[in-house]
Formats: structure tokens, sequence, C-alpha cells
């Protein structure tokens, strides 16, 4: 059997690493963080934010909400608050789908080359 390379993952990131994940700037974090009771980041002694796996997931569906759903604030804070469950789990399929889609897209464009 061939070797595996781990997946590294790291135990935090910083607000510049995430703010590039998700393609946003640093201050849109910043707002999120003080809009959204459930996003809470360490800070360090010098006050930079240092984000967890469990944070880049709430941030991912705070994305999600907001950005590819089109909702205001008021309505993603709402839709957390009624039912969160609900969301994560539509959030979670969505995301499957998209990855079965690109992985469909690549076969095709490994038969057409």
């Amino acid at each position: 059997m061939p070797y595996k390379k781990p997946k590294i993952e790291k135990v935090f990131y910083t607000i510049g690493e995430v703010a590039d994940m998700f393609q946003v700037k640093t201050s849109t974090i910043r707002f999120w963080e003080n809009e959204f009771d459930e996003l809470k980041p360490q800070k360090n002694k010098k006050g930079n934010r240092l984000f967890s796996p469990d944070d880049i997931a709430q941030i991912k569906l705070i994305y999600y909400l907001i950005k590819e759903r089109g909702l205001t604030l008021k309505g993603a804070k709402q839709k957390l608050a009624d039912n969160k469950e609900d969301t994560l789990k539509n959030h979670e399929l969505v995301d499957r789908l998209k990855t079965i889609r690109q992985i469909l897209i690549d076969i095709k464009d490994e038969m057409y080359e």
C-alpha cells in the first residue's frame, strides 16, 4: 500500500489567513465577530485574533448565509437563532453537492483531453 502523506491541519489561524480563505477583508471578519455571538476567537497577549477550526466552521456558515444565500445580517442572525441545526445540515449538503459537481466536471474534462 502506498504511503499517504498525512494532512496537517493548523490549530489556530490568523485573521489574515481566515480572510484569505473566504476572500473577504479582515474588517469583514472583525465585523462578523462583533455581530455574531457564536464567533469568539481567542486572542493572544498582543491582542491578535486566533481562530480555531470551530471558529472557521462558524465563519463558513456565516459566509454561506450572507454571501451565498444573500441574507441580511438580521436575517442570518434570525436563521441561526431559529434553527441552527437545519441551517448547518443544509449548508453541509450544499458543500457536498458542490464537491460532487466539481468531481464530475473534472471527470468530464479528463474524458475530452
